[in-house]
């Protein structure tokens, strides 16, 4: 790795799983990245204790304190200016926000299904799974995308697919895709962090000399 350490926010609204495995990758040495600051929607997070135990600095943005999506983001994305970042990652954040013009292909998130297939609006954590198993899927996974101001919509950076098995429940098939989502996201960041990345339209193309697709990659 010959570029400096790319500054992440990571905005949190749960347990924090995805800010633990980027925590350890950058603890390993397989992410050239540092997390700057850490965003809670609301009080008491898990994910917030989990950015204390690590000594990142953190705040609280609670989305029930502001009338409206745009006041909301402005101050989300106050705290990211202010810590200098390079790279909002969405981990498990549930709230809407406008992104301003300056943060355009520079917000993430991750999604636990191969969108644009069960995103959207309140298709969330074991919902998405309900859903998959419910529809009868044979291949589920995890797509990391950059973030617009739609649910799930932005245009697509990696997939990783994984198998969905007979027996699955939502609890098994949500550890099997997490394990997808535990090599993507980081992929993903370090090819922004590589300048690799290209948005044209609604696709990103992935530029040489990365060899890592920008589709769907098999385990």
């Amino acid at each position: 790795m010959n570029y400096d350490p790319t500054k992440l926010a990571v905005l949190v609204s749960g347990s924090g799983t995805t800010l633990a495995n980027l925590i350890d990758h950058i603890a390993a040495g397989k992410l050239n990245a540092r997390i700057a600051i850490v965003i809670g929607s609301r009080p008491e997070l898990l994910g917030l204790k989990r950015a204390a135990e690590a000594k990142i600095m953190n705040f609280v943005v609670d989305r029930r304190d502001f009338a409206d999506c745009g006041s909301f983001s402005k101050q989300v994305f106050s705290l990211c200016d202010d810590a200098a970042v390079d790279l909002v990652c969405l981990g498990g954040w549930l709230c809407l926000l406008e992104i301003p013009p300056k943060w355009i292909g520079r917000v993430m998130n991750i999604h636990p299904a191969l969108l644009p297939c069960f995103g959207g609006k309140g298709m969330f954590g074991s919902k998405v799974h309900e859903a998959v198993l419910a529809h009868g899927c044979k291949v589920s996974g995890c797509t990391v995308h950059f973030v617009d101001n739609d649910y799930d919509a932005g245009p697509i950076i990696v997939q990783r697919a994984c198998e969905v098995k007979e027996d699955d429940t939502p609890a098994t098939l949500a550890a099997r895709v997490f394990e997808e989502e535990k090599i993507a996201y980081p992929r993903a960041i370090e090819l922004f962090a590589r300048g690799a990345l290209t948005i044209e339209g609604r696709r990103v193309r992935v530029n040489p000399p990365s060899s890592a697709p920008a589709a769907v990659e098999q385990p």
